[in-house]
């Protein structure tokens, strides 16, 4: 009888702490591209942002990153826009992925945001872009237009924001690119060699 109540003590006492456990969001993933550029390393929120996340993690994995490129800058202004890359290739592509807002994630485009392009909500798939300078207008809510959704944030740069800025100012074709991307590819473009996880520190 005795053992019997230690035991319901027991168990009483450890509830919070093992509520509090699986409660525990996700901690960061880091990851470091290695480009022909030079080396960027990415901390992604999978707690903040679990779908986005698992997606690049999954092209991550199947090593669908090596080797394809930065093919865009975009350039806002002096201090503002983006560089751009992903798959070209239709066969190397995942089914699209739900979209997960700003709004719901609570991160932002700040400078060296990773965020994913889309056309429509759920049409995300294996194009990411990185920000040079913050760009609030790509947060969701009224500046960023259309379906007022924005795009999808889900980490940002912790070393390696110089490569990024040598993409972005690195030469672009005054020919190539439809519609508004006329004029923004890179040319040459930028190769992503490798992309791998970084260890987790103990």
């Amino acid at each position: 009888m005795v053992r019997h109540l230690l035991l319901i003590l027991l168990l009483t006492l450890a509830g919070p702490a093992l509520a509090q456990t699986l409660a525990a969001p996700a901690p960061p993933v880091r990851v470091i591209l290695t480009t022909s550029a030079g080396a960027i390393t990415l901390e992604l929120e999978p707690g903040r942002a679990p779908v986005t996340t698992a997606n690049f993690l999954r092209y991550l994995d199947q090593r669908k990153w090596d080797s394809v490129a930065f093919y865009r800058a975009m350039r806002m202004g002096e201090n503002s826009g983006l560089v751009q890359g992903g798959i070209r290739d239709a066969r190397l592509l995942n089914p699209p992925i739900a979209h997960e807002p700003t709004s719901q994630t609570g991160l932002a485009h700040v400078d060296g945001a990773i965020s994913m392009a889309r056309l429509g909500p759920g049409t995300a798939r294996a194009d990411f872009f990185i920000t040079i300078g913050a760009v609030p207008g790509f947060d969701a809510g009224p500046l960023s237009g259309g379906d007022q959704l924005g795009f999808a944030v889900f980490g940002r740069v912790v070393e390696g924001m110089d490569v990024i800025r040598r993409v972005w100012t690195s030469p672009t074709s005054p020919t190539e690119g439809e519609g508004v991307m006329r004029g923004q590819m890179l040319s040459p473009q930028i190769r992503i060699v490798t992309a791998r996880r970084v260890a987790p520190r103990r």
